[in-house]
């Protein structure tokens, strides 16, 4: 494949410039492209961060894309509750939901797929059983399906906004409301494609309420509730009003703070889910205990 820079691309990294052209590959698998050779500005190999000049001739030579697929892996699974119809697991932070650009072992699903065997087929090979997922350092509560007819009637449940998500959370700074609602809408960033954002005019309706568990010097410990279920809805909702959650850079927070141990990844947990039976139409609530790290952490600011 071949491309030539224009004037209206000066100054982009070689990297943005080939996301924003082969959209339908991830930033990680073109950056291992560039790593590897395989991309070259005007005949020489550059750097992900090379700068465009806008006048470059630029060719691709894709390597071969892997099938990706759920491959079972005996790996621990926490499960809370399952029933013919679904399953709820806790979700360490860390662990990837399914197999995608550069993360092919040791996700939750691999997982899955070897303690429990057949789940439903609707997400393809991919994403077996997976109704909705958590970011890979948000822990807690994952719903589920294990037949075809649990997942239809689960992802009817999440678009009528039937099911209950209750997430806890710690932010910088000290919120000026002991509960809140943000509804601005979410949109992708137009230049920074890993990040959502709310500041342009189009965006997906978004609902997320608030409130505060405890007030610290410098942070707020909060339950939320989210209505909808955005990509990093919670993050840059927060992160909108001013409230960053600790140790999410992508959205604001500090890498620093004077006398104060920050952690290198956001903390958030999935907390509690609340759904009707497929089978049944009976009320579940499954709850997550809160995760050490998140504990601890919360323990040093008393």
């Amino acid at each position: 494949m071949e491309f030539i820079a224009g004037p209206s691309d000066l100054g982009k990294r070689l990297d943005h410039y080939l996301q924003e052209n082969l959209p339908r590959f991830s930033r990680s698998r073109l950056q291992a492209w560039i790593k590897a050779g395989r991309v070259h500005v005007n005949g020489d190999s550059m750097k992900s961060s090379y700068t465009l000049r806008g006048t470059e001739r630029i060719a691709v030579d894709p390597a071969e894309l892997a099938p990706l697929k759920a491959v079972a892996e005996d790996l621990p699974v926490d499960v809370l509750y399952e029933d013919d119809d679904v399953i709820v697991v806790n979700k360490q932070s860390g662990v990837v939901v399914h197999a995608g650009a550069g993360n092919h072992e040791g996700t939750l699903v691999n997982r899955l797929v070897h303690r429990f065997g057949k789940l439903s087929e609707l997400g393809g090979d991919l994403r077996p059983g997976i109704v909705h997922r958590l970011d890979r350092y948000t822990s807690g509560v994952l719903l589920v399906a294990r037949t075809d007819a649990a997942h239809r009637a689960l992802a009817e449940q999440f678009a009528s906004r039937e099911v209950e998500k209750i997430y806890l959370t710690i932010v910088h700074g000290r919120t000026a409301l002991a509960t809140g609602i943000i509804r601005t809408p979410i949109s992708r960033h137009p230049i920074h494609r890993t990040r959502m954002t709310t500041t342009q005019s189009q965006g997906r309706s978004a609902v997320t309420q608030y409130e505060v568990i405890q007030r610290f010097p410098h942070f707020t410990y909060l339950r939320v509730k989210i209505g909808t279920g955005r990509t990093h809805q919670i993050r840059v909702h927060l992160s909108s009003i001013g409230y960053p959650v600790v140790g999410d850079r992508l959205y604001g927070a500090p890498a620093r703070i004077e006398s104060v141990l920050m952690p290198d990844h956001y903390l958030l947990h999935a907390h509690r889910i609340g759904f009707n039976s497929p089978s049944t139409g009976k009320r579940i609530d499954v709850e997550a205990p809160i995760p050490p790290e998140l504990e601890s952490w919360i323990a040093g600011l008393i």
